[in-house]
This record gives structure tokens, sequence and C-alpha cells, in this order.
């Protein structure tokens, strides 16, 4: 039978190496206090997430860029390749004197590769208890660069516009007496073809604050020649609800309208107010609108509103990145 002492020295081994017997005991102050140290190390390196819009990014753009509108009045940089873009548009204008006037919208457009957009236009108006498909236009445009890369990120768009019913509501003035008396057995006339062009400038500041401006000219190929040219500029700022659901700011356009005969007396119509976006879903959005005539040639109140979905281009709800907070819609 071994000696007791050999009994003793296995059971050592056993139930206390003699790694753990010789390594110095820590007492239960020092535990908690490398503890404490550990978690504030933690605190001090966060994991953070990204809680900016959630669209996919068009070539680096932010969410709010990266659709084909980006308020009631203006359009900004473009799509993601692969992305689709569909809207119902409404515009209201009510004037001091006359009925007002209705016009209902459809718009798609398409995101391609290397910084190109194409999109088709359908509109209908109401006026005088008379409705006339008014109508269809293709448009493209192309942004010169990557977000970012060039200051406010300018974009070339181009549109050409079918007349495809009637003119119901005049822009211009009425024509000559004569002429309204050879047209009255004719009715309205048919509405002209006509092309436009416009510089899209974009940008947003720090966290919160995203603008876009628009110059444009138009000129119509036939019947009184009518010509316009002007500019338009929103800003927006997310309140309230995270992810950006919700956006208010203020928009403003200005509009220098003539026809081949009173190319040095033209009609100005400037309208200014708050503009307001709400997202119930990552791609949904509701833009609201209202705005006032400040001349006496514009409308007295000119109310937009626009329901828009965005269809693929990749991305979407769940793509969280972990970042630094200072990197949103970056």
């Amino acid at each position: 039978m071994p000696p007791a002492t050999s009994v003793k020295l296995a059971t050592t081994s056993v139930h206390e190496p003699a790694s753990a017997a010789s390594a110095p005991k820590t007492s239960p102050k020092e535990v908690t206090t490398a503890s404490r140290s550990k978690t504030e190390t933690e605190a001090v390196e966060p994991t953070m997430v990204i809680r900016g819009d959630e669209l996919p990014s068009a070539y680096g753009a932010p969410g709010g860029f990266s659709r084909s509108r980006f308020s009631t009045l203006t359009n900004a940089y473009v799509l993601p390749p692969g992305g689709v873009f569909a809207a119902l548009i409404y515009e209201g204008d009510a004037f001091m004197e006359g009925k007002p006037d209705h016009v209902f919208t459809q718009e798609v457009e398409v995101g391609l590769p290397y910084r190109f957009g194409l999109a088709v236009e359908n509109s209908v108006e109401r006026f005088n208890g008379d409705t006339e498909n008014s109508s269809f236009s293709v448009e493209g445009r192309w942004a010169l660069a990557d977000w970012n890369k060039i200051p406010l990120n300018p974009t070339l768009f181009a549109e050409y516009k079918f007349g495809t019913g009637k003119i119901l509501h005049e822009e211009g003035p009425p024509p000559p007496p004569e002429e309204a008396e050879e047209e009255e057995g004719e009715g309205p006339p048919d509405k002209p073809d006509a092309y436009e062009f416009r510089l899209l400038l974009s940008q947003d500041f720090g966290d919160n604050v995203e603008w876009a401006f628009n110059a444009f000219f138009e000129k119509e190929n036939t019947g009184d020649r009518g010509r316009e040219w002007g500019l338009a500029q929103s800003i927006q700022v997310p309140f309230f609800l995270p992810r950006e659901r919700f956006k208010a700011g203020l928009e403003m356009q200005y509009q220098n309208f003539t026809v081949k005969d009173t190319r040095g007396s033209p009609i100005h119509r400037f309208v200014i107010g708050p503009s307001f976006a709400y997202k119930p879903s990552a791609r949904m959005r509701f833009d609201v609108a209202p705005l006032f005539g400040v001349t006496d040639d514009s409308p007295q109140v000119q109310v937009f509103a626009i329901f828009s979905y965005v269809f693929g281009g990749g991305g979407g709800e769940a793509n969280e990145a972990e970042a630094p907070t200072s990197t949103r819609n970056r």
C-alpha cells in the first residue's frame, strides 16, 4: 500500500493544479476594479448604427437624393442602377378669378449604369369641367460624377413633351379678339410639342440639411411658341421620427413666361411655401406642399401632392451598416 503522503500529493494535483496553486490570489476588490475598467472601455467604443435614409444609395448619394424627385418642385441627382421610381403627382392652381386648374401626372423613371436615368410622364388636365390627356413626355438625366466628387453635384436634364390634347387653360394672355373669334367654332387649340432643359444642383450640409436647386428653360415648337425659364429650390430637414421618416422644409419657384407677341412683356410667377415629406416605409413616400403666390400673375394658391415608391436598386430596409454616426448619409 503506498504511503499516505503519495495519496495526498495525488489529491493536490487533481483538485489544485500547481500553476493555480503558485499563482497569486486576486482579492474581490481587485476583481471588481478590473470588471469596472473593462465596462468603461466598452462604453468608450460602442457600436454605432447609421440611422439615415433607408433607400439604396446612388453612387454614394444620401437616400433623399437617390430618388427621382427631391421635393414637389425640384429634382436632384439620379437613381441607383436598376432602381425604379414610380409616382402619382397632383398639382392644383387656384386663382383670384376663374376656375381652378387640376393636373394629374403619372411618372416612371429607371436608373441606368454610368449615372444615367430615363423616365416617361403622362399628364391629364381638368379645367372648367373639361378633361384632356394633356401631354406625354420622355426625359433623360445624367450626373456628371459620383456624389461629392464635384461641388453641388451637377446633373443635366432634358425632356421632350408631346402635346396629346387641347389647351384648356392658357398660360399666357388670351389671344386677340379676332383670333378668338376664329377659334371659337373650332374649340380650344391643340397643345403643342415642347422641349425643356434643366440644370440640377444638390448638396447635403452637415448631418441634417439637404438642398436642391433647378434652373430650367422650356420652349414650345408651334402655336404661340410659348417660352418659359425659371428657378426652383428646396431645402429639407428631418424632424421627430428616426430614420428620416418625416421631413419638413421650404421651397419656392420663379417662372418667366412669354409668347411670340409678348417677349418684351413677360408674365412673372413666384410661389413660396412649406413642404412636408412622410415615409410610412423605407421606399414609400408622401409629399405635400401648399404654396402661395407672391406676384399678380401667380396663382393665389398652388398645391402639390405626390405619392411615390422606389423599387429595386439593391439594399433595403434591413441594410444598416456599423459605422460612426458622423458618416450618416455619406
